[in-house]
């Protein structure tokens, strides 16, 4: 059922998407007095599942589900209708217009798509809001890749400041730093305040490598899911166990675990985890690639949210 209603939706979707690229191409061509003879969602070969006449354009619905289209006269589409053409141009025809206007009408399908994906995006920002971890929120700090460590940074600093101005938003610090070139950013590091200086050539590297991660919200390694053929799942690890321990070495956070199963690539291993209130250990046997096959528990499970309303 579930398959039908998606299937559904898709089809729905689709037919929503097909019927603005057309209309795009109607309206302008109607601006630019232009006569439309067709207005036809779906393709109508041989016969037309309905239709109807209004002023000088058919309106129809055509039964392959393949697209569908607008037949503009004095211009050859997916009709293929070519005997017009053989006829002098008339001033109500696509042929007989400016080429900034048949421009116009050729781009107005994709216009109608794209204003169509803003609205939608805006209704989206409107009804539901923005939601977001403030910086406040981020109790287990930050976790670095090589860059944010070549910078200064380390696992589990919490940002404070970024020249000396706080960040609401935590996802925006790292593009406050590279949009801004900062200068210092203010960390609390093991229970003191420690200002890190930024190198610009940091910045321009950031910049190069197009990458703003790397700043990332720290994490506790809660399993969510599995992939399939999961190594974890297989060893009997379930959804919502806390891994604590690699071969018995403490590892809390994401950063820290998968540092120990990068190492351990292609080997079998002793994972530790928390279940209820019992710590299990299981062996598993790790795939070349190092990875457990798992689903992590989103950053929003550990800190509380803000959402910016817009109505």
């Amino acid at each position: 059922m579930d398959i039908l209603i998606k299937a559904g939706q898709l089809f729905l979707s689709l037919s929503i998407l097909i019927l603005v690229h057309e209309f795009g191409h109607f309206i302008a061509a109607r601006y630019f007095k232009i006569r439309v003879e067709k207005f036809y969602l779906f393709f109508n070969p041989w016969f037309s599942l309905l239709k109807f006449k209004r002023g000088e354009t058919e309106y129809g619905l055509g039964w392959l589900p393949l697209g569908g289209y607008v037949k503009i006269a004095g211009m050859i589409d997916e009709s293929m209708d070519k005997e017009a053409m053989k006829l002098p141009p008339q001033p109500w025809e696509f042929r007989s217009k400016p080429a900034w206007q048949r421009l116009i009408i050729m781009l107005g399908g994709i216009i109608m798509n794209v204003l169509l994906g803003i609205f939608i995006y805006w209704m989206l920002l409107y009804i539901s809001g923005e939601e977001y971890i403030p910086t406040e929120s981020v109790k287990y700090g930050i976790a670095v890749d090589s860059l944010g460590s070549e910078m200064g940074f380390k696992n589990g600093d919490r940002i404070v400041a970024v020249d000396g101005k706080q960040v609401e938003n935590f996802l925006k610090i790292p593009s406050a730093i590279i949009i801004n070139l900062a200068n210092t950013v203010t960390v609390q590091r093991n229970g003191q305040q420690v200002s890190v200086p930024i190198d610009q050539s940091m910045i321009k590297k950031a910049i190069d490598n197009k990458s703003v991660d790397f700043l990332s919200i720290r994490i506790p390694f809660v399993v969510k899911g599995f992939a399939p053929n999961s190594p974890a799942k297989s060893a009997g690890i379930e959804v919502n166990d806390q891994v604590i321990a690699i071969n018995g070495q403490p590892a809390f956070y994401y950063d820290e675990i998968k540092n120990h199963l990068t190492v351990n690539r292609g080997k079998q291993i002793d994972v530790s985890f928390l279940r209820s209130n019992d710590t299990i250990t299981k062996q598993i046997a790790l795939p070349s690639d190092g990875l457990l096959g798992v689903q992590l528990a989103p950053p929003t499970d550990f800190m509380q949210t803000r959402t910016i309303k817009y109505s």
